[in-house]
């Protein structure tokens, strides 16, 4: 062995980094390395079109960092070392085919105005859930972020019990088990409203019809209200950077270019690590990996058939394509000027479309009219662009990662190589009807297809920025699958991290975290 570590960490996306800094800070000495020049997984920023235009190269939301329990343990380490937020306090808009739009504020009363403009009844309702939702977080916060072991799970539901009493835990039961169609339609009468907030499910691929889905556009809309959002000052890998450097000053390493050919282990012990260039490293107390559940089998070999099979049949959602674009200025919405004070704009018009888009994309059919969400972080953070200039981050939502046909019978491609141009150009098409002149403002672009994002990061397959479905049948105690949603495998020493793992995708490094706090011997909270 040519070095060892108490812990090596296969990848350094942002949950294997949350693991390596707690482990550190517990003296645990960590090595981690990763096989893209970059850390950071999909959180990365880069000049992806044009010289001092800086885009974030998927995630770009950092609300779920900045609100985890790791940050709230490791903030003001980050503090020190770059991290820094800029809050958003206009987070969110829909705009229309018709010239309208719908919005999301931190300034309660705007809110509420321009939703009463649309439907005095759902203003109501929305107040009315401004109203609980301190008391109704608690509780789906605290499902979300606990581990799934029966103890926890246990006195959780105990506390959900004295506090909610019988009928109202039900409640909170039902609520979580509902499509988000069910949600918003129950309680919202304008389509447009439904639209605004539905929006939010195919982030997590909960299509409208999808069981479970219903409390993420709850939960998006009522976290937008209270706190806005927050983007990464500079991009968003300020977070990267940071937990980085916290990393090497506590005697940590991060490689980058170094790419794991396979896990050693012996008599069902995982033991190091061998590299593509031969080295071979020793890990003392855990080999981390940070990696999809299928590229687990391929590093192991076989090991418990049951636990290899769960891995091999662990089901993605579908991919999504990233345009981003060096501008000129921001688009000049139809809907109005104020759009461009917003960070994210989605393209959405209604739930039926959302719906067909999702069954589309699972179909294998490239959709006819696909979901956008246009991020304009340079309305808020012009550092990332040069003096006057713009950046779009533009999420196309969903497309498969495996073409079996275009649902508008016009792209004749059936591989990303040939499809990726006419399907960027589709979206661009999209965007230009609801901002008129946009392509005119372009000054640079780079398109990613999803099997781009999976090059990139293998955890991405298919382009599935989640890393695997959140349908219930794979989420809570069974994600990645039953019986090790710790993390834990069919090899001792040897644990999973990332969005594949317990409590899944997003940026608050929750799976990370989690895990780091179970083998340094604090109980998680």
């Amino acid at each position: 062995m040519s070095d060892s570590y108490d812990a090596i960490l296969i990848g350094a996306g942002h949950n294997a980094l949350a693991c390596a800094l707690h482990l550190a800070a517990k003296g645990w000495k960590v090595g981690l390395f990763e096989q893209a020049s970059a850390p950071g997984g999909a959180v990365k920023t880069g000049e992806y079109t044009l010289p001092g235009f800086r885009h974030d190269w998927a995630a770009m939301n950092l609300n779920l960092f900045a609100g985890s329990a790791f940050y709230k343990d490791y903030g003001q380490e980050l503090a020190r070392h770059g991290c820094t937020f800029l809050p958003v306090s206009k987070p969110f808009a829909s705009a229309f085919p018709d010239g309208t739009w719908l919005g999301v504020t931190t300034d309660r009363a705007e809110t509420l105005a321009r939703i009463k403009a649309e439907d005095p009844a759902d203003a109501e309702a929305w107040a009315g859930l401004i109203e609980s939702f301190p008391q109704t977080a608690e509780a789906i916060g605290g499902i979300l972020s606990m581990p799934m072991k029966f103890n926890a799970i246990a006195y959780f539901m105990f506390k959900v019990l004295h506090r909610n009493k019988i009928g109202g835990s039900l409640d909170i039961a039902q609520f979580m088990a509902q499509t988000p169609r069910r949600f918003l339609t129950k309680t919202f009468r304008s389509p447009k409203m439904q639209a605004l907030l539905g929006a939010w499910g195919l982030h997590l691929d909960y299509a409208p019809d999808v069981a479970g889905g219903g409390i993420f556009p709850y939960l998006e809309g009522m976290v937008a209200q209270n706190f806005g959002m927050m983007l990464g000052q500079g991009g968003a890998d300020t977070i990267i950077r940071a937990m980085v450097a916290a990393i090497e000053a506590r005697g940590g390493r991060v490689e980058c270019g170094a790419s794991v050919s396979r896990i050693l282990h012996e008599n069902g012990k995982a033991s190091g690590i061998e590299l593509a260039d031969g080295r071979r490293i020793a890990a003392r107390k855990a080999v981390i990996a940070g990696v999809a559940p299928q590229a687990l089998s391929r590093l192991t070999g076989a090991t418990e058939p049951r636990f290899d099979k769960a891995m091999t049949d662990y089901a993605y959602a579908p991919g999504t394509m990233m345009i981003h674009l060096a501008m000129d200025s921001l688009p000049d919405w139809a809907a109005g000027e104020e759009l461009k004070r917003f960070a994210y704009i989605h393209l959405a018009p209604s739930l039926d479309q959302q719906a067909r888009v999702y069954q589309q994309a699972q179909a294998g059919l490239l959709p006819d009219e696909p979901i956008l969400v246009v991020g304009q972080p340079t309305g808020q953070d012009p550092s990332r662009a040069p003096e006057g200039k713009h950046i779009l981050w533009v999420q196309v939502r969903m497309v498969p990662g495996e073409i079996k046909g275009d649902a508008a019978g016009q792209i004749t491609a059936r591989n990303w190589e040939a499809a990726t141009a006419p399907m960027s150009e589709r979206a661009l098409d999209i965007l230009e009807r609801y901002a008129p002149g946009t392509r005119a403002k372009i000054l640079g672009k780079r398109v990613v297809s999803p099997l781009d994002l999976e090059a990139e990061n293998p955890n991405l397959v298919g382009g599935d920025q989640v890393c695997g479905s959140h349908h219930i049948s794979q989420n809570f105690m069974f994600r990645p699958a039953r019986g090790h949603s710790d993390g834990s495998t069919a090899l001792k020493n040897l644990h999973l991290t990332g969005a594949a793992v317990w409590p899944g995708a997003g940026t608050g490094a929750g799976p990370g975290y989690l895990l780091a706090r179970k083998l340094a011997g604090r109980a998680a909270r």
